[in-house]
């Protein structure tokens, strides 16, 4: 008897202990949960603000089917403007305002041309009205799912394509067995135009997130971080380069292409607002992050290089890193520079005078490289490692230098404004003069560039 009480003792305390662990397994992944949920937050407040608005805009939407007379004069196709808030209400107002137009427009053109399809049918006959309806089915799916593959129409219309198969399948197939189609056809195009304007409406009005805003911040910031690995890169280039955290931000900008021309598409449908007037040329965005991410490739690969070439002689590195180390603060400094222009949208100095200097010493440097090792005594395998770190920062000037010319080519096309009046501007130029190159001058507050001999 005790042997049994025993071993239901054992029993009880084991399935105890077990329980006591599940438990603490689920209260850690609910603590990690909140802690994750939290982070997302406070990474961007705006999430929080938007899933108000998505919350706020369903509600009014349901209440189609709540009061009884707007359910009257809708009926079951109320649903549709719920469903509508729901696929179109998106976290910019650029991602909105696309879903939104060509949800409407998608429904409209396929609502119209379902009814008309249906009413050749007609008068084909009984007999031949469905294979009318199916030979117009299929041709109108075909043609336009063929129009998709299409780069330029996929990346603003897709959706309104897809919009545009459904409805014109739904009303012309729907309109075989329905008698009143013009009234389903009517209804359904209502209710979709009530949710697209509620979504529209809420996502202006209330806290709007604009994409053209998160794409200049985007576009500036990835110049900046360029900038940061070249600072940190010049000012520790006499120690050996280790993986850091802005070696990682760096990586950063070569994963933000995908993310770059969504918001270039999105903002391309937002209204002028803020400093951003109407047909901001938002393409122009585009080329400089095309720029910016050839230019972070070079970084890349010189980082590459550092980590796994560090093996050349002492007295060849100091020979040469002072010029490397110059190169690298210099185009360090006209990033900034850059990058600072856009994100104040003010016009930028051309030529940029940190370019022009870091051209200048790469020019020394090419020169110093012409050594050839059998005169100075040195190994071939000996410089390579170092000729390579010297050819890159070489090639990333150029590149800095095409990112600096559409730059200057966005600060045209948007009327960005310039700053340089009064005492800064005469500073400016007295700086240029001592420099012996090109200087801008101002006239009529416009930016002209004059060449100091």
């Amino acid at each position: 008897m005790e042997m049994a009480n025993d071993k239901s003792e054992g029993v009880l305390a084991r399935w105890g202990e077990g329980l006591e662990a599940k438990f603490s397994k689920l209260k850690a992944k609910v603590i990690e949960l909140f802690r994750k949920t939290k982070k997302l937050a406070k990474d961007d407040p705006r999430r929080i603000v938007h899933s108000l608005k998505v919350g706020l805009a369903l509600t009014l939407v349901s209440l189609f089917y709540y009061f009884e007379p707007l359910y009257d004069g809708l009926g079951a196709s109320a649903m549709w403007a719920i469903l509508t808030v729901v696929v179109v209400f998106e976290f910019s107002v650029g991602a909105t305002l696309g879903r939104g137009l060509n949800r409407v427009l998608a429904t409209f053109f396929a609502a119209a041309l379902g009814f008309g399809a249906h009413f050749l049918a007609d008068l084909a006959g009984d007999k031949a009205q469905p294979i009318m309806l199916s030979l117009s089915v299929f041709f109108l799916a075909t043609i336009t799912t063929f129009v998709r593959f299409f780069p330029r129409l996929k990346a603003r219309y897709d959706y309104g394509f897809l919009i545009f198969i459904l409805t014109f399948c739904l009303v012309s197939v729907s309109g075989y067995r329905e008698d009143e189609i013009l009234n389903v056809a009517y209804r359904r195009a209502l209710t979709i135009l009530i949710g697209t304007f509620i979504a529209i409406l809420i996502c202006i009005c209330i806290c709007p997130v604009w994409a053209g805003d998160d794409l200049h911040s985007l576009v500036s910031n990835n110049i900046e971080l360029l900038a940061n690995f070249l600072e940190g890169f010049g000012g520790q280039y006499s120690n050996e380069w280790k993986e850091n955290e802005v070696v990682e931000e760096c990586k950063s900008v070569l994963t933000s292409r995908q993310t770059e021309e969504s918001l270039v598409n999105f903002a391309r449908w937002e209204p002028g607002h803020g400093t951003f007037k109407f047909r901001h040329p938002w393409k122009q965005y585009r080329k400089i992050g095309s720029l910016t991410r050839q230019c972070a490739y070079r970084l890349e690969s010189l980082n590459t290089y550092l980590v796994t070439e560090c093996q050349t002689p002492l007295h060849i590195r100091d020979q040469l890193k002072e010029s490397c180390s110059k190169m690298s603060i210099e185009s360090s400094k006209a990033l900034k520079v850059l990058a600072s222009a856009i994100r104040t949208m003010t016009r930028p100095t051309f030529p940029n005078p940190h370019i022009e200097r870091s051209k200048a010493v790469a020019k020394d440097l090419k020169a110093a490289l012409k050594i050839r090792p059998c005169d100075s005594g040195m190994d071939l395998l000996e410089i390579v490692p170092m000729a390579t770190v010297a050819s890159l920062l070489i090639d990333s000037i150029s590149c800095i230098e095409k990112i600096a010319e559409s730059v200057g080519e966005l600060a045209s096309l948007a009327n960005f404004k310039c700053v340089e009046v009064g005492k800064s501007a005469s500073m400016k130029l007295e700086q240029h003069q001592e420099q012996k190159l090109p200087t801008p001058a101002i006239v009529n507050g416009h930016c002209h560039v004059v060449t100091i001999d």
